[in-house]
């Protein structure tokens, strides 16, 4: 079970990432040069209606992934983890339920989202190519 401190350890650790408060709602979130690459997603009235019995009732985040297909791959893995709404349809962002995730799933998805947003000399210096 990941929690917020994991995620925020996790995310801080990545190269030129900085924490701030994303949209009206100042939920937390972490971005790579201005790129929100991970964040708190608190399902609205919309998406519980849409979600119905299952809607997750702990904490959301919601990361970018690299395209469409990368999103619907996670979900398809693993929907009691990975999961979107019709919200996030046509955007490359997934949602996950974080008392669901493994730990160690969290560094994969968190690397893969940073990778996603930072510019290419920062992601090549740190995958060390």
């Amino acid at each position: 079970m990941a929690t917020w401190d994991d995620v925020r350890e996790r995310a801080l650790a990545l190269p030129e990432t900085s924490e701030s408060t994303v949209g009206a709602e100042a939920y937390r979130g972490f971005s790579v040069r201005d790129k929100a690459f991970a964040w708190e997603r608190p399902l609205r009235t919309r998406d519980l209606a849409e979600l119905g019995d299952r809607a997750p009732r702990g904490v959301v985040l919601a990361v970018r992934v690299a395209d469409e297909g990368a999103k619907h791959a996670l979900i398809a893995d693993d929907p009691a983890v990975y999961f979107t709404t019709s919200h996030f349809d046509g955007y490359p962002a997934v949602l996950i339920r974080l008392e669901e995730l493994d730990p160690a799933e969290l560094d994969e998805i968190l690397v893969e989202a940073w990778i996603s947003r930072a510019p290419k000399r920062v992601v090549k210096e740190f995958l060390g190519d």
